[in-house]
């Protein structure tokens, strides 16, 4: 990018050589880098014997916004900005969306260096139909929007690959057993491409089990699609009804979940409504 711009750069996950021959040469000529951790970014440019020329610059979630009207001058009087993150590619559950959003709005020109993704690295080694899939970023950390969220992903075909920290992954293992079934197959993928990278696949209720005892790094999911699956509206009854406690009315919480579940909003209403009247019966 010769009359500069801004540079979006995937670096490694963990083993250093998979940084790309281009991210070395941005990373000694662009004239300003801005990095999620600047020590880490420092660290990476030594070990690939790169020396930082340009100037270098914090740009994490808490500082992102503030960062994006001066990075914006800069570009837009010639310079050349490389954005790069902890790891894999910035804007993908991590900061760059914002300043990429702002440089297309004011037509000013963004190009990217590909490289390592976990998202594509898990789905490459989860063993599962991946053909199509979705990314659902960070499992919510709260139970129960977590639970609402496992919800949405009842009826849907295509596999999700998602992010889970390591001390909520047990509990969000054991949620995806009670909402989506035991049967389901995923892959929980640890550390990829660094020293202990580790792979365990198998059904959600055998993961849930394995993960009882703790797991440790960086985790990404892969959950199997729901292809060839027959939901049963009466399966779908508590969500409703816990759409229902939160002052959703019934009539639409009903068409919400059996929406996403793939199943008749007639049907699952009439369920909800059978479920209420046994429950007083």
């Amino acid at each position: 990018m010769t009359n500069g711009g801004l540079i979006l750069a995937a670096t490694p996950l963990g083993a250093i050589g998979d940084a790309s021959l281009r991210l070395r040469e941005a990373l000694g000529s662009a004239d300003i880098v801005a990095a999620e951790d600047t020590r880490r970014t420092r660290s990476l440019a030594d070990a690939l014997g790169v020396e930082i020329r340009g100037r270098v610059v914090s740009f994490y979630d808490h500082v992102e916004e503030a960062r994006i009207p001066a990075l914006l001058t800069e570009i837009a009087d010639g310079r050349t900005v490389l954005l790069v993150t902890d790891a894999g590619m910035p804007s993908v559950s991590d900061p760059g969306y914002r300043l990429v959003a702002a440089c297309a709005e004011r037509g000013l020109p963004v190009t990217c260096l590909p490289g390592p993704s976990a998202v594509t690295t898990a789905l490459a080694l989860s063993a599962l139909p991946v053909d199509r899939f979705c990314f659902d970023g960070f499992a919510p950390r709260k139970p129960g929007r977590r639970k609402e969220w496992l919800g949405t992903l009842v009826g849907e075909k295509r596999a999700c690959v998602f992010f889970e920290a390591p001390h909520r992954l047990a509990d969000c293992l054991a949620d995806a057993v009670e909402v989506l079934g035991g049967d389901r197959r995923a892959a929980v993928c640890r550390e990829l491409t660094k020293t202990y990278e580790e792979v365990v696949r198998g059904t959600l209720a055998e993961l849930a089990d394995w993960a009882v005892d703790g797991a440790r790094g960086e985790i990404t999911v892969v959950l199997a699609g729901a292809a060839g699956t027959v939901v049963d509206p009466q399966d779908l009854v508590a969500q409703v009804e816990e759409r229902a406690a939160a002052g959703l009315r019934l009539k639409d919480a009903s068409a919400e979940i059996a929406e996403v579940a793939g199943v008749s909003r007639r049907e699952l209403y009439d369920a909800v409504l059978a479920a209420r009247r046994a429950a007083v019966d």
